[in-house]
């Protein structure tokens, strides 16, 4: 076996060909940029060597992780996974699953095939009246057709409480069983991820204005998140405050600045909310002279962008909904969070991007983002990689197995430097006092929000 495997991978893919004796499919989840895709590898590299296997085929969620997939797998196993003449298997979307012919699923029946899936909570499905469209095609066409299976999650839950495919649960708890478990307590132990800081930025004194013809009213509020509960403001409009955005950029630049220090080479990335969004973000950067790249899914050529940022200089990418699970650009190590959508799920991939460590300095990975509850919640979670709430169906009839356990917990707060010593606030200095129009919440009256100079750092650190 390759000698630069880590640990965990090499128990795992142990643990796996010892699993494949009686049962085909295993269940593995590893936290979001342990090396999954490297460990999944080496595991069909063991099965071809061992003569148990024809072929390798894959399947993950966006094109981006599939390139992912071809290259790591043609660089371990020594052959192409492109599915042209000569390759020893193919790698797809799941959404190219729908394309396939009856041919290609004769593959199953012909040959001994491997089939990986990544990040399978995305399918969903037991039973074919309950799956979505990429769950039925796993239960109709390959469950009981592949000779070995092996499915991958970082997040190994769904927003929908629907089981995953390939998935078993324990009865009548309805607890995910995993046949092999990374969590990233473990992983930032073994320093295969960087160790998460998780700053939120807040404000001390916010005024809302509200103008009613020739009257006009203003309301102060403490923090951020009174201001969300307490008025018409939305959080996607906070996200769109020119104010905030420099805030939280420059918060965001400053640490990257410092960590290049060391790792010339380390980048940013900015998680936007639309196309729109992104390019405000975008024209902010470029006025602070930071040279920044878009990528969404309108963007031409969207991979080829991703690629030559991957392995350039760029300091910045400024993306929406195109490096939020399963791209991997290791000098990714500062993110700045201004996405509208408030998924755990989508959080703890998002703070995955920037946990794939590399090197020996490269311990640490910074998200900032606004103190909003509901993402503060989620940040004093980040050390459970299998929330019990979560993870768990209800009323899902499936069969009994021996249950799984999870232990895990928030680590200390530290302060601004990462000492420890609880979770600090700290003046940022001069922000940004502008007013800044909100637009109309109806016909009248119209709002306007503006934020002090008291901003406010609370840093959450893990482990």
């Amino acid at each position: 076996m390759t000698s630069s495997l880590r640990d965990w991978q090499r128990r795992c893919i142990d643990s796996a060909l010892e699993h494949f004796i009686s049962t085909p499919h295993f269940f593995c989840q590893a936290t979001p940029g342990a090396g999954k895709t490297r460990m999944a590898a080496e595991l069909a590299r063991c099965l071809l060597e061992q003569g148990k296997i024809d072929l390798v085929l894959c399947f993950a969620p966006s094109c981006q992780v599939v390139d992912g997939f071809r290259s790591t797998f043609a660089a371990v196993l020594g052959k192409r996974l492109d599915g042209l003449l000569g390759a020893v298997g193919a790698a797809y979307t799941y959404q190219a699953m729908d394309y396939r012919d009856e041919g290609f699923w004769q593959l199953l029946d012909d040959y001994r095939v491997f089939v990986v899936f990544d990040e399978i909570h995305h399918c969903a499905g037991h039973d074919p009246l309950l799956s979505n469209a990429w769950g039925q095609q796993i239960l109709q066409r390959i469950q009981d057709r592949a000779t070995f299976t092996l499915a991958l999650s970082g997040t190994p839950w769904r927003s929908d409480d629907r089981a995953i495919a390939l998935a078993r649960y324990s009865s009548p708890e309805g607890h995910l069983i995993c046949d092999f478990r990374y969590g990233l307590r473990e992983a930032i132990v073994d320093r295969a991820c960087r160790s998460p800081r998780i700053v939120l930025l807040d404000n001390q004194r916010v005024k809302l204005t509200e103008e009613l013809e020739t009257e006009s009213t203003v309301r102060l509020f403490p923090s951020i998140a009174k201001l969300l509960g307490e008025s018409p403001v939305t959080f996607e409009e906070l996200l769109r405050h020119d104010g905030l955005i420099d805030q939280l950029l420059s918060l965001g630049c400053g640490k990257l600045d410092e960590l290049r220090r060391v790792k010339p080479d380390a980048a940013g990335l900015v998680v936007a909310t639309d196309i729109e969004h992104a390019q405000q973000i975008a024209q902010s950067l470029e006025a602070r002279g930071e040279g920044c790249r878009v990528v969404t899914n309108r963007t031409p050529d969207a991979q080829q962008v991703i690629n030559a940022f991957r392995h350039g200089d760029c300091r910045w990418i400024v993306a929406v909904g195109m490096i939020s699970e399963g791209t991997d650009i290791p000098r990714l190590q500062v993110c700045c969070y201004l996405s509208r959508i408030r998924t755990e799920l989508h959080y703890r991939q998002v703070l995955g991007r920037v946990l794939r460590r590399i090197g020996e300095p490269d311990d640490q990975a910074w998200l900032f983002m606004l103190a909003e509850p509901t993402l503060r919640h989620f940040a004093e979670r980040i050390a459970d990689d299998l929330p019990d709430d979560l993870a768990v169906l209800s009323q899902v009839q499936i069969p009994a197995a021996p249950s799984g356990s999870m232990a895990g917990g928030m680590g200390a707060g530290s302060d601004a430097d990462g000492s420890g010593g609880g979770e600090a606030g700290q003046d940022l200095g001069v922000g940004s006092a502008g007013a800044y129009s909100l637009g109309d919440f109806a016909a009248e009256p119209s709002y306007q929000v503006s934020f002090s100079q008291h901003y406010r750092q609370l840093l959450l650190a893990c482990f």
